[in-house]
């Protein structure tokens, strides 16, 4: 079975399964797609954790505890979010190259470099072997693929960061890890009766959304 890992750099619980993809792709091919978090935020009208202040503390406190309960290095940036766009595209245009995902991510997270200055973009260009971020980008049209990247993202049921898509399956988050080794075991991990109830458990109750209800006053 084949998989397919979403990810955007600017989210720490993607750094935190990395380790645990790298352990997938021994038993499964893993493909490592690069997409824009912020993009599949909007199209589903939703928040990140970091835009909403109680819960951007509580995740960040989160990311923190887990870590260093799994054991792994790990520090935030000086700033968060911060814009991921352009590492995005570099890594879109090495077509989602494993040792190259691994080496930006630890640069942000294991590290905690400032995303925003330019001796982190010196140290991701030596690291890379890349001397020139936007003559590759140009070269291998990395923007439009990215954008690309993302609307398959999103035509395929992502709406959030980390995605494994195993198959026909999603499975969302750090926490969904679990699972979807439960599900590389067991292909029939869906098929009992209550995991088909659930996914046709009918809504008892419908919240307005913010303009309904604005224009409903």
């Amino acid at each position: 079975m084949n998989a397919v890992w979403y990810f955007d750099l600017v989210s720490p619980f993607a750094y935190l399964a990395l380790g645990e993809v790298e352990a997938l792709a021994s038993d499964v091919s893993v493909t490592f797609k690069p997409v824009l978090f912020g993009a599949i935020l909007s199209h589903w009208g939703q928040l990140g954790p970091a835009e909403i202040p109680p819960k951007r503390v509580q995740t960040y406190r989160l990311c923190v505890f887990t870590a260093r309960e799994r054991g792994i290095p790990f520090r935030f940036p000086p700033s968060h979010p911060f814009n991921p766009l352009t590492l995005l595209r570099i890594l879109t245009a090495l077509e989602g190259r494993h040792d190259a995902v691994r080496t930006v991510f630890d640069l942000i997270w294991r590290e905690g470099r400032d995303f925003g200055a330019e001796k982190t973009l010196d140290l991701a260009r030596q690291r890379l072997g890349i001397g020139n971020f936007e003559s590759i980008i140009e070269a291998r049209d990395a923007k439009a693929k990215l954008r690309a990247e993302t609307e398959a993202a999103i035509a395929s049921g992502v709406f959030g960061v980390p995605t494994l898509s195993l198959g026909n399956e999603l499975f969302w988050g750090l926490d969904a890890m679990p699972m979807a080794r439960a599900y590389l075991a067991n292909p029939r991990l869906f098929e009992d009766k209550e995991m088909q109830r659930v996914d046709h458990l009918p809504t008892g109750a419908v919240r307005p959304r913010p303009a309904e209800a604005s224009a409903g006053t």
